[in-house]
């Protein structure tokens, strides 16, 4: 059986709030998810104080302030990081944060994170791809925004680092939020298998919880979807989020998906092999028939129950005699 990992992204809807950014990790957990993912960042290296936000981060915040200050506002401290760290461990998932520079990489090293996420916006960071690829740490990288040529050389760039490609999990994404339905598509989980041979999951971004438990039956490995309390917060990410009791029937809606898939191997199930002999059918007379009387088609047919000869083998009976009296519906036997 298939076991999607489930990502509950944070990301930065703990809005600058410690308290808050405790209650998504305590809310992920409750509603079933194995990671609970957080942004790591410095401002000061990430965006110039010039940087205009993205439309979508305008819609969603002041849209008078930059870029900048927006990043400055939800910065989070190595001793903020400790805490959470604490608090994911308290609520048994597995603390996981996106490193944004060089800087959090280090820090994120120094708190011995068991894995590293590379968003997609830092797919085309070589020196970034360099030093997260060094530390021989299981690597999610989301690959939004990007063509198969960018991915394999952000591949190509991890592995020449010391990356294990085998530990490494690609996820395809929109990076659009809400990112609309039109432009998801979800059959490029399946180029991106095929053609770079690397494990492939899903960072979802659109509305609902469909479209995250359709890329789980399509073969995601990981599954990432945001979290929030309240999707009305401000904050860039909030309106592409799910809040916890829908995060909750996504999770359900993927265990199910996975449970579903079973192991490919084509044969009665365990709860339908019971109905076997009820439904299906064995040879029986379609008439009385005499003993010596040549069996023919008019004579023989097929009813259930399943506990005779099966009908796949009425053609060794046709023209041959019979050994004995049948009565009509008596099963046939040689």
């Amino acid at each position: 059986m298939q076991n999607t990992l489930i990502i509950a992204e944070v990301g930065v809807n703990h809005n600058g709030d410690i308290l808050l950014a405790k209650q998504l990790i305590s809310e992920a957990a409750n509603a079933g998810a194995d990671i609970v993912k957080f942004q790591t960042f410095k401002a000061d290296l990430l965006a110039t104080k010039l940087a205009d936000k993205a439309e979508y981060q305008k819609k969603n915040t002041d849209s008078c302030e930059s870029q900048y200050s927006m990043l400055k506002r939800l910065e989070l401290t190595v001793a903020q990081h400790k805490e959470l760290i604490k608090h994911c461990k308290d609520n048994g998932v597995e603390f996981l944060s996106s490193a944004f520079d060089e800087e959090s990489v280090r820090m994120l090293a120094s708190l011995n994170q068991r894995r590293f996420k590379i968003p997609s916006g830092e797919i085309t960071n070589l020196p970034l791809l360099r030093q997260i690829g060094k530390l021989g740490k299981p690597i999610i990288m989301s690959t939004g925004m990007s063509n198969l040529d960018e991915i394999k050389e952000a591949i190509y760039a991890l592995e020449m680092s010391g990356a294990n490609l085998d530990k490494l999990t690609l996820l395809h994404c929109t990076s659009q939020y809400p990112a609309p339905v039109k432009d998801l598509n979800l059959l490029a989980m399946k180029t991106i298998s095929r053609e770079l041979c690397v494990s492939v999951g899903y960072s979802d971004h659109s509305s609902g919880v469909h479209i995250a438990i359709a890329a789980a039956a399509l073969g995601a490995s990981i599954i990432e979807k945001h979290l929030t309390i309240d999707v009305n917060l401000e904050g860039p990410d909030h309106t592409a989020s799910l809040e916890p009791d829908e995060f909750a029937k996504m999770v359900k809606g993927i265990r199910a998906i996975n449970k579903a898939l079973g192991d490919g191997v084509k044969r009665p199930s365990q709860s339908e092999s019971e109905n076997i002999i009820s439904v299906r059918r064995s040879i029986v007379a379609a008439m009385p028939i005499k003993q010596g009387e040549i069996f023919s088609y008019k004579n023989l047919t097929s009813k259930r129950p399943a506990t005779g000869i099966s009908p796949m083998r009425i053609d060794e009976f046709i023209g041959k005699p019979s050994p004995r009296n049948f009565e009509k519906d008596d099963f046939i036997q040689c």
